[in-house]
């Protein structure tokens, strides 16, 4: 028995471009980095002074919904974390998107967040041991927890489906995405609000990972040229943070309301390396695997793929482990599949870094245009596929592969195809 398709029906993001999956695409799809340095606090002592961090956003952004008068005083955004109020302005706009209602019946909330609420427990935690604890909040608890950011959005969508939260490092979305490609194929709901969120440009964010060697510390006095996957001179990852949010639904009950499906979510693979909590097993056996498990779930030819979007954190090892495997994937079709890193123009937003790479590689399947690898001046020959350097490549692919890896030796990867 055929599965039935899955797809994307609705697009929201708030992103270091600001709220709107437009205005990411825009900038996406035209190379142009959204690095910058960090204002928000003081990180002149820090060894990495850049990030792509999101703008000042509020509740007012989020788009107004039919049924919105039936939830009144349900929401309250005034005790939002960074990563719940990301996650409901871009829930809100891909709700929209993809013509559904508040309070739509049957339908739930699926996402991915590596940090959740992080930024209340580290506001919370410096009262408490500074000040004594004369300010903590009593919904400190409650507020920074990373199951909240799920529930939040519920509580904005009216929507009394399943509310998870799945938070397992830097594959947190695509793991949630893939969750929600299978309840839909089971039946079990009608329409699942899915990808990830996460705000973590933040004092001990960054001062952690400058600790660890694993951020961009060379280039604070060139804030847009610090992410540069693939690129010889390459020297940590940007942290980054946003929200990127899907809509997956079946492509029949998407059609009979008369929207025009992004992509169809073909199959999803999940392994793990069982070998490190930072670093990757440096032969790649369990990431091919996890790209091959995909690409077979998918029924696919080889031949047939026309892009990758790769995790590409523009660290020196792992752009090349991941490099070297997606060759050996391809084998003789290697040179002819052309991919990119979004993360060189948005940096790594974490656990919310797989549901971007998915938004990047939807619009670009909708809209034949590849995004670029950007900053990519003097190619690496320990990374020799074709990156689309530095400007975009007008081209209709009938299908793309994503990669997600992430600490703790995960490896996710989904399968999208032209809807």
């Amino acid at each position: 028995m055929a599965l039935p398709r899955v797809v994307i029906s609705g697009i929201g993001v708030v992103s270091t471009f600001g709220v709107g999956r437009e205005r990411f695409w825009e900038h996406v799809s035209t190379g142009q980095s959204g690095t910058k340095a960090i204002t928000q606090f003081d990180a002149s002592t820090y060894p990495c002074q850049v990030a792509a961090w999101v703008p000042p956003v509020s509740a007012d952004d989020a788009p107004v919904l039919e049924g919105d008068a039936d939830l009144a005083q349900r929401a309250d955004p005034r005790r939002y974390s960074r990563a719940a109020l990301f996650g409901v302005v871009a829930g809100r706009e891909a709700w929209r998107d993809a013509g559904l209602r508040a309070g739509e019946p049957n339908a739930g909330v699926i996402i991915g967040s590596g940090g959740g609420g992080i930024d209340v427990g580290e506001s919370q935690y410096r009262d408490f041991f500074l000040e004594g604890g004369k300010h903590v909040t009593p919904y400190a608890i409650a507020t920074g927890i990373a199951g909240m950011v799920s529930s939040e959005i519920s509580i904005s969508l009216g929507l009394r489906g399943i509310s998870h939260v799945l938070s397992c490092g830097c594959t947190s979305s695509t793991d949630a995405m893939g969750y929600a490609l299978g309840l839909i194929r089971s039946g079990e709901y009608d329409a699942l609000l899915t990808g990830g969120a996460d705000g973590c440009v933040l004092p001990g964010m960054v001062f952690g990972f400058s600790r660890m060697r694993a951020v961009s510390t060379h280039f604070n006095d060139r804030p847009e040229a610090a992410s540069r996957p693939f690129d010889r001179d390459r020297d940590g990852f940007v942290l980054g943070e946003g929200a990127w949010m899907l809509v997956f639904e079946r492509e029949d009950r998407a059609l009979a309301r008369g929207v025009r499906p992004y992509a169809v979510v073909e199959s999803y693979a999940a392994t793990c390396d069982a070998y490190h909590r930072v670093q990757l097993e440096p032969d790649g056996i369990e990431i091919m695997r996890c790209m091959n498990l995909a690409l077979d779930r998918s029924g696919r030819p080889r031949e047939t793929i026309g892009y990758v979007n790769y995790h590409g954190t523009s660290t020196q090892l792992n752009d090349a482990v991941e490099s070297r495997s997606v060759r050996k994937v391809f084998g003789p079709l290697a040179d002819g599949v052309p991919g990119s890193s979004t993360k060189s123009m948005i940096g790594h937003p974490q656990g919310a870094s797989g549901a971007a790479g998915i938004v990047s590689t939807a619009f670009a399947l909708s809209r034949g245009v590849l995004p670029p690898t950007i900053n990519l001046e003097t190619p690496d020959p320990a990374c020799d596929m074709d990156f689309i350097p530095n400007q975009p490549r007008a081209v209709q692919i009938e299908a793309a592969l994503c990669n997600c890896l992430g600490f703790g030796s995960k490896n996710s990867a989904i399968v999208l195809g032209r809807a």
